[in-house]
């Protein structure tokens, strides 16, 4: 139920996001604007969904491990692609002490999996495992090309702000041309509006990814565990917000910053407690069955 109901959500976020657009475009008036505009967004988010991998892991200072370094990290990552029938993807491993994890690729074939130390140190075999499946699920759910939409739709939205800033894009005549007053408005509303979309479908996303990974390693609890020390660890060890980092935050596991008060309304993740919930509830609904090592 979560994940048809997830899924329904992030279209009808997607469409909302493209009404956005063609509300936005036609309130400027300026449809040689809307061009420019699609075509520069669509250039910056081809560029950062093909590089988004090696962009993720070098903000995170992440290294390519071997199977020698990390033989039981290996070994579930193996487990669990070979369960989903997908290829192995490539295993690294962040130097940060901040428990955290995240995926990236534009699908399984090009997939890169990444731990911090830290969450090696914190999780038990389960719990690492269960966080696997969550970031392995974020690759087959093809998360990596819905993101990279949704940014590049909200990339659309704002560079049309922009553009109707600086440059006239309305009508030859002040009959056609936008009330000044509507303009302003739309200046500052559209990119706030496709932003809030943009985050929701964010949250929407970690929501089936919890689902999906709860679901490949049968172990729901698990990861229930996992997110509750993650969280914890997180809000103690939160990492700086540089401009490194903001840009692949949405990819992890959980908010790598410091969260609450008004910075959790533009928070990439939903909240914790409502994650471990449905985990939870998922688990008592699913039964008995559990994984067994």
């Amino acid at each position: 139920m979560h994940s048809h109901h997830n899924r329904l959500k992030t279209a009808a976020l997607l469409g909302l996001l493209t009404a956005l657009i063609l509300g936005v475009g036609y309130g400027f008036g300026g449809g040689g604007g809307l061009v420019i505009a699609v075509l520069l967004s669509l250039a910056m988010n081809a560029g950062s969904y093909f590089w988004s991998d090696k962009l993720a892991l070098r903000s995170m200072r992440a290294k390519p491990v071997t199977e020698a370094e990390f033989p039981a990290l290996y070994q579930m990552v193996r487990e669990l692609a070979t369960e989903a029938g997908q290829p192995m993807p490539r295993l690294y491993v962040s130097p940060t002490m901040q428990p955290n994890a995240f995926a990236t690729g534009r699908n399984p074939q090009h997939a890169a999996v990444a731990v911090t130390t830290g969450i090696t140190q914190i999780l038990d075999y389960r719990e690492l495992r269960g966080v696997i499946g969550h970031e392995l699920s974020h690759v087959y759910n093809r998360d990596i090309l819905i993101s990279s939409v949704a940014a590049g739709l909200a990339g659309i939205i704002t560079t049309l702000a922009y553009l109707a800033w600086f440059i006239p894009l309305g009508g030859g005549d002040d009959e056609d041309s936008p009330n000044p007053a509507a303009l302003l408005l739309m200046l500052i509303l559209g990119p706030i509006a496709a932003s809030v979309i943009q985050l929701a479908i964010s949250r929407n996303r970690e929501f089936q990814a919890d689902a999906s990974g709860a679901t490949l390693t049968k172990d729901p609890l698990a990861l229930a565990s996992a997110l509750r020390k993650i969280h914890n660890g997180t809000q103690r060890m939160p990492l700086p917000a540089d401009n490194r980092l903001t840009s692949t935050a949405h990819l992890m596991i959980d908010n790598p910053f410091k969260g609450g008060g008004m910075a959790s309304l533009f928070s990439t993740h939903p909240k914790m407690e409502e994650r471990v919930r449905r985990l939870e509830q998922m688990a008592a609904n699913s039964g008995p069955v559990q994984f067994q090592r």
